[in-house]
């Protein structure tokens, strides 16, 4: 669900997630309502100086919590929030199997699965045994990663290019997963190079 009629800053403070969980605790209608996951706080467009709060929360499948709360609304200041219904995942998707964002797994192009830390031709789940780097290489004087240990290697993210794996949150692409205008100018961008 998403929440609206939210300044993006509160005091010249962009209003975080940590501050949004606060303030949903102390209303009356999230009382018996458990967060799946942080909230994500997005500007509701680039010029506006209100905000969109996408508020994941733990229910049945029927959604009797979430009927129970969307259209309603409470106060945050001098400020009214109004409670909306959403689509399920409003973000945008990333695949597991080639990790590039923007489709879901199930409509996947690529023929081959792709490790997400180091994009070798192989799932994740056997990075270990199948990689260059984790594997052992007598000829270039290389000893397998031990047993149990993690992957000590750097890895280049195959969507932005930082030094972590397709999967980190601390990709530019994961912190903008709800942002899909962002993801759209990324694509294009990559289409003119």
């Amino acid at each position: 669900m998403k929440i609206i009629g939210l300044p993006y800053k509160i005091n010249q403070d962009v209003i975080s997630p940590d501050f949004i969980k606060g303030v949903l605790k102390e209303t009356h209608l999230f009382k018996d309502v458990v967060l799946a996951s942080k909230p994500c706080v997005i500007k509701a467009s680039p010029k506006s100086d209100m905000a969109v709060v996408w508020v994941d929360i733990w229910d049945s499948q029927s959604g009797s919590l979430a009927k129970n709360i969307i259209n309603h609304r409470f106060n945050i200041g001098r400020f009214i929030a109004t409670i909306k219904g959403t689509n399920m995942n409003p973000g945008v998707p990333q695949c597991k199997n080639c990790w590039k964002w923007g489709h879901s797994t199930l409509s996947c192009h690529s023929h081959i699965s792709r490790c997400a830390k180091c994009y070798g031709a192989h799932i994740t789940k056997h990075h270990r045994e199948k990689a260059w780097c984790c594997m052992e290489n007598k000829k270039a004087n290389c000893l397998a990663t031990k047993e149990g240990e993690p992957c000590p290697h750097i890895f280049k993210c195959m969507n932005c290019k930082g030094d972590h794996q397709a999967d980190s949150y601390s990709c530019p692409y994961w912190h903008n997963r709800f942002n899909c205008e962002w993801h759209s100018r990324k694509q294009q961008e990559l289409f003119r190079k």
